[in-house]
């Protein structure tokens, strides 16, 4: 008898919870049922920040993100990929893809110019 038979998969969604979004992912490929157990709301929920609404209500950037996406796990990405701007625009926040954690990146030390930041010698 197979685990996947019969454990349920409300079951599986919690135990891959407990993991990383990595982990997650991986799960999502080993097999059909892993698959829509890691691919839950459920699961993908639990992997953004408890605040999250709360952050995304209050960017000046795109308050209706939370509606906008069909998964939790799109909106997640899209977090990871696509800072969004908060805090009446001085910050920029992004969420750190392995582990989901809030990055705040200052605004003005996104537009800031290095003149001399095209050489490669200058970055050592």
């Amino acid at each position: 008898m197979d685990i996947t038979d019969t454990l349920p998969a409300e079951c599986m969604s919690h135990i891959i919870s407990l993991t990383t979004p990595r982990d997650a992912c991986r799960f999502s490929v080993a097999c059909r049922v892993f698959k829509s157990a890691a691919d839950s709301d459920f699961v993908w929920e639990k992997f953004l920040p408890s605040d999250y609404k709360e952050i995304i209500s209050s960017s000046v950037s795109d308050s209706s993100l939370i509606t906008s996406f069909s998964s939790k796990k799109d909106l997640y990405l899209h977090l990871c990929h696509n800072p969004i701007i908060i805090n009446n625009g001085t910050l920029r926040l992004v969420l750190e893809k392995e582990s989901g954690k809030k990055c705040y990146i200052p605004v003005a030390v996104v537009h800031r110019f290095i003149p001399w930041g095209d050489i490669p010698d200058d970055w050592i």
